[in-house]
């Protein structure tokens, strides 16, 4: 516990570097003795070896003439661990101290039991850290969740707990929850130490860059719907239904071909707001940035069984599709332009030809879930809600005209009436 000496690794520069090496090893040694499956996910280490992965590919079990990868200068090694494959830490604590670990194991609320009828305040396990000598191993725990993804939690210090024992800062998994898909693993050897890794290093790194999530915010919208009750009538939960589905068809589709989108307008303040679908918006909301844009979408969607019901504008300038869903709940797709300030989308009245323009301030994306899917959000939501809907969103209107009700509107001329056969296409 006092800063272990160990020997060198072959080839090795110097001790520090084989500490870290061995601190690994003896980690993996106490984790495969509880059957514990973990895999790496390292940023550090992964950038390395993603430059190397055809050749580790190749050649699983090639000896390493030298410590490359985890002999690396870094304070800490991060690893992950499937929750449901492992469920008995007190026996594994006991063996982490007899090799001479100091652990630290960080709890929070269980998100998942929360709802709007229960925050239940059940807590589990986040993250665990191992220390031995002067090198710590940080364990980051994944939870599968609705919508068939793996979450973790944010790393909170309660009170009592000794903020110097790692540097906490540094950590690369606990500024924010994260959302994930499920990674294929390969078994590697590396370093002459047996590991699993994302069978894709490239692709899991570049996930982590955008992995960060915002949870539901249920306390708000408990006490939005003391203020005003939801509406539980059969045409309500009708059009919730049919919302919800329309949205798991939207999502299948768009993820498909490979389509970043995101919850907008009235679909993004349910979700901030109630938690849910309004059930008096009639429609369905997503925007898309305009440099993702495709020429497939259209026939996706009818492909899908979503007939187009109107295009509006041009890739160039104001685009916004609509798709007709269930009777008469239909799917709204806005195009989001990026000018040096400011985001906008476009909207065109078809009888005139008048085109309006909402700014937006700049924003980027979170993942949270909705309706069991995990989708993305504007993560400046509330800056996002306040642009579109005004201080007053959290006021339930439910006569709304598109022209003038956002706060964000703009008249932004008219089309060229020798334009309005290829801007103005209704269906």
């Amino acid at each position: 516990q006092n800063g272990a000496v160990f020997s060198k690794v072959r080839g090795s520069q110097s001790g520090q570097d084989s500490t870290r090496w061995h601190v690994v090893r003896k980690f993996l040694s106490l984790i495969s003795s509880h059957n514990i499956a973990v895999y790496l996910i390292d940023p550090l280490i992964l950038e390395l070896v993603d430059k190397d992965i055809e050749q580790i590919r190749s050649s699983p079990d090639a000896p390493s003439p030298e410590c490359k990868y985890f002999c690396a200068p870094r304070d800490f090694t991060t690893f992950a661990l499937l929750d449901k494959t492992w469920k008995h830490e007190v026996g594994l604590f006991r063996t982490a101290e007899k090799m001479g670990f100091q652990w630290l194991k960080i709890i929070n609320k269980d998100p998942r039991l929360d709802g709007m009828d229960d925050l239940s305040g059940i807590e589990i396990p986040l993250h665990y850290i191992f220390k031995l000598a002067s090198h710590a191993i940080h364990l980051v725990v994944f939870y599968e969740r609705s919508g068939n993804y793996l979450w973790h939690g944010p790393l909170r210090l309660k009170q009592h707990m000794d903020r110097k024992f790692v540097p906490f800062r540094k950590l690369h998994f606990g500024r924010y929850p994260g959302a994930y898909e499920k990674p294929e693993l390969l078994l590697v050897s590396i370093d002459d130490l047996k590991v699993q890794i994302p069978k894709n290093p490239s692709s899991f790194l570049e996930e982590m860059s955008h992995s960060r999530f915002l949870e539901c915010r249920y306390r708000e919208a408990r006490a939005f719907f003391q203020l005003y009750p939801d509406d539980a009538s059969l045409d309500a939960v009708e059009f919730r239904r049919k919302a919800k589905s329309l949205l798991h068809l939207a999502v299948l589709t768009l993820n498909t071909l490979g389509v970043k989108f995101w919850l907008s307008s009235g679909t993004c303040l349910g979700w901030y707001r109630q938690c849910n679908v309004i059930p008096h918006s009639k429609d369905v909301d997503l925007g898309v940035f305009i440099r993702d844009y495709k020429a497939d979408i259209i026939p996706a969607f009818q492909k899908a069984g979503l007939p187009l019901k109107h295009k509006f504008g041009k890739v160039e300038d104001s685009l916004e599709l609509s798709f007709q869903g269930e009777d008469d709940v239909k799917l709204d797709i806005f195009f989001f332009y990026e000018e040096d300030d400011h985001m906008w989308n476009g909207g065109t009245q078809a009888k005139s030809g008048k085109k309006f323009k909402y700014l937006f301030p700049k924003f980027t994306l979170c993942w949270t879930e909705f309706v069991e899917l995990k989708v993305h959000v504007p993560c400046e939501t509330l800056q996002y809600v306040e642009a579109n809907y005004g201080p007053d969103w959290k006021v339930p209107v439910k006569t709304w005209d598109w022209k003038s009700s956002p706060s964000n509107v703009q008249y932004n001329g008219v089309w060229p009436v020798d334009e309005w056969d290829d801007v103005i296409q209704i269906y």
